[in-house]
């Protein structure tokens, strides 16, 4: 068993002044001299993603580390020999670790489970947070066996306090905690717990007695001193270079400080860049990192400035960075537990510009195994489809292109209950959300079930034990809790359906959703054509040109070029006929006056394919022109209008228009095309003849 010597103390999120002092300035002996100390931390640096390891698949595979598979890879721990060490939970249960030559092995965990013992013969239960002591022992989250674990260098495994859940204080055998996620160590030993959905902070002491140091009996934003204090949802510890705790209180939206004595205050607050702070890492000179929600890596300055590195204009966001940690370079390595990946970000050059990176889960990850399920009853048998993945959708207050539809609409009866169509686990720590409101939903690894009751009966009784309900002191539900680890299996109950009369299914991350017809339905089927109602040519103001009195469309050669737009829209068998939906894919070509394809439109420039969603939400602005929209958000007819010299397709979006300077005066057509996910070509009006000028 590999002995873990010489690692740095600290947590998933730590980076010591001790582990960074070994970087220096250096000068020639006849320089200046001056007092030797860590390199300042660049602050709103340009980042170059790395991969560090994992190609984007789940599964469970050791060996070189583009080849490496895992569940959910959610905390990391760098060391000072250069090794990662970082939780694999999900399906694996495992503690694992990307050596300096770029190997990924298992160090601990072998199954589900709650088992002491020799390292490989332990068994962990969704562990999160990891850390270790001055000496190089490991310390664990067990997020669903409710207990901090110890990985002791010579390779054994111990519970070190808790394994049932629940709340009590007091000699670790004895303690309880529930669901704890986030693991720090101090110099003294002592082990720092984010006891998640008790809502505190715990202390394990180096004499094995548990206790509290902030947070009360229910969840608040509150900044008191101990037991007063109150945290919601906390997540993520780490020390600053001053010795106090930070705390990512990720339902309060809030970084949180917890001094020795308990008192406990707010240093980042709600409504400013982070939104949802999942991660924390820390320098030696007082700048914290932060992995929220949304994907974003923000920097937060010594004077608390918010910089968000990545998940900006000029850099892609992740699916969900679940641990960070500073290495002794100043690098930032990153676990993104959704995109089954671990990634390194490296400072750059002022003025150098970043290389393409690959983030998110890899576009061929397997679907999860649905068999085919529908999320009502029957769920063998069809049911009528009302909704598919990119189609323009509108608010109430008349913007008809507020945001893409990101999943697959599944028409049922309101209060009707939805269940589980594949076997899965909670992953995220805020898997339920927005309870009352119309897109209250639930996310069960990979899958999202939306426009529900979730956990509940159309009267608002909970299903059963798993479905945590949260009151108010009035009496009132506030909202509904599931704990990471939460084991969800085929026809389970997940809620109930509300005002809206379907279930919303998505697969993936925001930004990260894939097409879920890929699950394959039984009984779905779609022989229709779909169909092309009108081809148009935008000038500068969006305004279409009008074709002349021998229907031809006279435009210059020169100039910005024009935007090609395609109205079109497609059905499945047995929908109603007055169901419209939005085909899977639009392009065009150009033809020359005989109806000869040109050089390079030999087959239609698919520009607009929603197979993979991008992250950018004024992507529906890209994908759709001004008059597009669907009759639930007001508009008296559904009209798809794709501006297909835009591309919005495999997760990527970009502007563009039809230039045709290039070609020489004459007339051309120009050919819309349609098809659906089965591969039913478009039909209907589709050419528009056009005459280019001298």
């Amino acid at each position: 068993m590999a002995r873990w010597q010489g690692m740095a103390v600290g947590a998933v999120v730590v980076a010591t002044a001790v582990a960074l002092a070994a970087t220096w300035w250096e000068f020639p002996a006849s320089g200046p001299q001056v007092p030797a100390g860590p390199i300042p931390t660049p602050l709103a640096w340009t980042a170059q993603i790395e991969l560090l390891a994992g190609d984007g698949h789940p599964g469970d595979r050791d060996g070189a580390s583009a080849q490496a598979r895992f569940a959910d890879p959610y905390a990391l721990l760098g060391s000072a020999d250069g090794s990662v060490y970082f939780t694999d939970a999900g399906d694996n249960n495992r503690i694992r670790r990307r050596l300096p030559d770029g190997r990924i092995e298992t160090v601990a965990g072998q199954g589900e489970g709650r088992v002491d013992g020799p390292a490989l013969q332990a068994s962990f239960n969704t562990p999160s947070g990891i850390a270790a002591d001055a000496q190089g022992n490991l310390y664990v989250a067990d997020t669903g066996n409710h207990a901090i674990r110890r990985i002791s260098t010579d390779g054994q495994v111990t519970t070190l306090a808790g394994g049932t859940q629940g709340f009590a204080d007091g000699p670790a055998a004895q303690a309880r905690f529930d669901g704890p996620m986030g693991i720090a160590v101090d110099a003294q030993g002592q082990v720092y717990v984010a006891d998640t959905w008790n809502d505190r902070i715990r202390v394990i002491g180096t004499d094995g007695n548990v206790r509290t140091l902030a947070g009360g009996d229910r969840p608040g934003f509150v900044d008191a001193l101990g037991a007063d204090a109150r945290f919601d949802t906390p997540v993520a510890l780490a020390f600053d270079a001053h010795g106090a705790l930070l705390v990512a209180d990720l339902f309060n939206n809030a970084v949180r400080r917890v001094g020795a004595d308990g008192m406990v205050s707010t240093i980042v607050g709600r409504g400013e860049v982070i939104n949802g702070p999942l991660s924390l890492a820390t320098t030696h000179d007082g700048v914290l990192y932060v992995g929220d929600l949304d994907g974003r890596i923000v920097q937060v300055t010594p004077q608390g400035h918010q910089l968000a590195l990545l998940g900006n204009d000029r850099l892609p966001r992740l699916a969900r960075p679940s641990g960070l940690a500073v290495e002794a370079d100043g690098t930032l390595l990153v676990a993104d537990s959704a995109a089954y990946r671990l990634h390194r970000l490296r400072p750059l050059p002022v003025g150098e510009l970043p290389a393409p990176a690959l983030v998110g889960p890899a576009s061929d990850a397997a679907l999860p195994d649905s068999g085919g399920r529908w999320p009502l009853a029957p769920q063998d048998g069809w049911h009528e489809v009302v909704g598919t993945l990119g189609e323009v959708r509108g608010t109430f207050q008349g913007e008809s292109r507020h945001h893409l539809h990101g999943g697959f609409d599944v028409r049922g009866d309101v209060g009707q209950t939805v269940l589980a169509i594949a076997e899965g686990k909670i992953s995220s720590p805020i898997a339920a959300w927005s309870l009352g409101g119309q897109a209250e939903g639930l996310a069960v690894d990979r899958l999202k079930y939306i426009h529900m009751r979730v956990g509940r009966t159309p009267r608002g009784e909970p299903f059963d034990a798993r479905w945590q309900p949260l009151y108010a002191e009035d009496g009132t539900l506030e909202r509904i809790r599931v704990r990471r680890g939460t084991r969800i299996h085929v026809g389970d109950r997940l809620g109930s359906i509300n005002n809206q009369a379907h279930v919303h299914l998505a697969v993936g991350n925001g930004g990260f959703e894939t097409n879920a017809v890929a699950l394959g339905f039984k009984g779905y089927a779609d022989h229709f054509a779909p169909r092309i109602t009108d081809v148009a040519l935008l000038d500068d103001n969006d305004q279409p040109l009008a074709a002349g009195s021998d229907g031809v469309v006279m435009l210059a050669r020169q100039g910005r070029g024009v935007q090609i737009v395609v109205e079109a829209w497609d059905q499945v068998d047995n929908n109603l006929p007055r169901r419209r939906l939005g085909p899977y894919q639009v392009g065009y070509q150009i033809l020359d006056a005989a109806g000869q394809p040109l050089q390079g439109y030999e087959q239609p420039r698919w520009n607009i394919v929603f197979n993979r969603m991008p992250p950018q939400k004024q992507a529906v602005k890209v994908a759709y022109a001004p008059d597009s929209g669907i009759t639930v958000h007001g508009s008296a007819v559904t009209r798809f209008r794709y501006l297909v010299t835009n591309t919005v397709r495999d997760g990527l979006m970009e502007t563009g228009r039809w230039q045709p300077t290039a070609l020489p005066p004459g007339e051309y057509i120009v050919r819309a095309s349609a098809r659906d996910y089965s591969g039913n070509e478009g039909v209907g009006p589709r050419d528009i003849r056009v005459r280019l000028l001298p």
